[in-house]
């Protein structure tokens, strides 16, 4: 018979204590509730509040927590490595004590894993008043190889590793390190993973911010621009012994030159004091030297390149730092149709005394990213620009101001503030409908084309109703858009709808010039019938209800099919004055009935 040792263990999960009393009982809570086979293995690192205490009571209440004890090492790489020592199952994923799990994390990551032969699995990070990294939890990945995708931005330990990958090839905490030893880990073990995969669409890790500032990282010093550049040298190269010359590496160097190197030029440029920010700077232009190849180069933002050409320049590194800092100034002064373009006026300036500042506009698609410049007048901080509408293709349009100076190009979204009476203007019919709109989000000014998400309001009012043989109806009506746009020729279909069973009759609509349109449809099956015009006005078809305003339009035909008689007749909803027609089949007995009672 199997004993609880004897039994497979899916995941080793390691948690190193240092004083973390406070935040235990969710910690572990979080993990308990992990519905796969497993075992805690907690280390606890010399701990004085009350942490060792509590961690034997749980210990000795789940048997499935272990707890190891050793005097305070100082980082969280000995007590992890001495954890991974005793692991025996097929995976171990690191999770802090001041952080926790979501439900099912471990489940889905672990099913992730074994449907794909993971090596390597990220799990969602959600920050709690801590920053994560987002670009590579835009979807689920069964395979995402580290030169197609974002997975290497992300350098926490916080995933599920495959046990046998990590002991084959020796991957262990660098213990001489109290900050930076997790990017050393990972690194090294996707260096060797063969499959990485990710769970994007469950929110799998919680990193939280200690409110009591203890934890290593919110250390004063803990992020120091010198250590943290020296430290870095571990983790590249170790990454350039592995990986060979080449766009992958070229891709992963983009990685610790924007976030780990070039951004110690940004505020901890500016805090730094002038010897301090001499030798970051004498750092960064040593490490450009020895690892920025030409294809690392063009992978980075033109702000950082910016920094490789002036790596020698301290004061203008100062400039390009403080012009990244300036808080940006904006406003909506105007925006309004001028013919087929939209007029824009505002004001934009950076914060401080800044010489030769130049604004313009961008528009950028939000789903594509495509973007178009927008050319503008300006004088000082006031600017005028014309939005060229005619020419966007179909899409959502976020506008942008932008402000280049010393070479920096900042750019912020615009409309969130603006003078009083500001207000977006209607809907103006183009080659497609065009809206523009603030967002209910912060308000920021947008341009729909196509209406994909902003709604189009419209009118489409019947005029003329006719019958003609068994049930054959023929409409005639007028149709506008936005502020009395008139839209007929953009009318493909009129679409009878049964109220109860839902079905559905769609026929042909007819332009009759820009204005009116006509559409004709058998109604020769019972039930109450609603009328809608579909649209085409460049983006998703859009319907609007059929009204009827004229309140002598009610009409009434009859008909025979075989012994059965039908009648149908047409009527305003008393909400909204919705076209409708109801239709009603008689059999022989109901119909003579009907006779009888008409003639009493």
């Amino acid at each position: 018979m199997k004993t609880e040792s004897d039994r497979r263990v899916d995941v080793s999960i390691v948690v190193p204590v240092h004083n973390c009393r406070p935040y235990l009982d969710r910690c572990l809570t979080s993990l308990l509730a992990q519905a796969v086979s497993k075992e805690i293995i907690v280390v606890d690192d010399g701990s004085t509040d009350g942490s060792r205490e509590l961690l034997a009571e749980y210990a000795a209440k789940f048997a499935e927590i272990r707890v190891l004890y050793q005097s305070a090492s100082g980082g969280a790489g000995r007590p992890r490595n001495r954890a991974l020592a005793h692991a025996t199952g097929r995976y171990v994923f690191f999770c802090d004590a001041d952080d926790h799990l979501g439900p099912e994390a471990l489940w889905r990551m672990l099913a992730m894993a074994e449907r794909n032969g993971s090596d390597i699995v990220l799990g969602k990070m959600v920050g709690h008043g801590r920053k994560v990294p987002t670009s590579m939890f835009r979807e689920n990945r069964d395979n995402a190889p580290l030169g197609e995708t974002t997975v290497y931005n992300a350098l926490t330990c916080f995933k599920l590793f495959r046990r046998e990958m990590l002991t084959r090839h020796h991957i262990v905490f660098d213990e001489s390190l109290r900050v930076g030893e997790d990017m050393v880990f990972s690194v090294h073990a996707y260096c060797h993973a063969r499959t990485i995969s990710v769970v994007a669409d469950h929110d799998c890790y919680h990193l939280v911010s200690r409110p009591d500032g203890t934890s290593v990282m919110q250390e004063p010093g803990s992020r120091h621009p010198l250590s943290w550049l020296r430290m870095v040298h571990t983790p590249i190269e170790l990454m350039t012994r592995h990986v060979p010359p080449g766009p992958l590496r070229d891709h992963l160097l983009r990685r610790h030159f924007r976030f780990d190197i070039l951004a110690q030029l940004g505020a901890p440029f500016l805090a730094a004091d002038p010897p301090t920010r001499r030798a970051i700077a004498r750092e960064v232009a040593a490490m450009c030297q020895a690892w920025l190849t030409e294809g690392t180069l063009d992978l980075l933002r033109p702000v950082d390149r910016l920094r490789v050409a002036c790596a020698g320049d301290v004061d203008r590194l100062v400039r390009i730092a403080q012009v990244e800092a300036a808080g940006l100034r904006r406003r909506l002064t105007g925006v309004e149709w001028a013919g087929d373009r939209l007029e824009v006026t505002g004001t934009a300036s950076l914060a401080g005394a800044w010489n030769g500042v130049t604004v313009g506009l961008l528009l950028r698609e939000r789903f594509t990213t495509a973007e178009r410049r927008v050319p503008v007048t300006s004088v000082a901080d006031v600017f005028a620009g014309t939005l060229r509408v005619s020419r966007l293709p179909p899409g959502v349009w976020d506008v942008y101001v932008v402000l280049a100076c010393e070479g920096v190009r900042r750019v912020a979204r615009f409309g969130a503030d603006r003078a009083p009476g500001v207000e977006a203007p209607g809907p103006r019919l183009l080659s497609a409908v065009a809206v523009p709109y603030f967002t209910r989000a912060h308000g920021n000014l947008s341009i729909d084309i196509g209406g994909r998400l902003a709604p189009v309001p419209g009118t489409v009012r019947v005029t003329r109703a006719s019958w003609g043989a068994k049930g054959l109806l023929t409409i005639e009506g007028t149709v506008t858009v936005g502020p009395g746009c008139p839209a007929a020729r953009r009318a493909r279909l009129l679409i009878w709808r049964e109220r109860t069973s839902g079905h559905e009759r769609r026929v042909p609509a007819t332009c009759l010039g820009d204005t009116r349109f006509t559409a004709a449809a058998p109604l020769d099956a019972p039930g109450t019938w609603e009328a809608t015009l579909e649209l085409n006005l460049g983006g998703p078809p859009v319907r609007y209800p059929v009204q009827v305003t004229d309140t002598t339009l009610t009409t009434t035909t009859t008909w025979w099919r075989g012994p059965h008689r039908w009648t149908a007749s047409t009527r305003a909803s008393k909400i909204r004055r919705k076209l409708i027609v109801a239709v009603l089949s008689r059999g022989p007995r109901s119909v003579v009935r009907n006779s009888i009672r008409l003639v009493r």
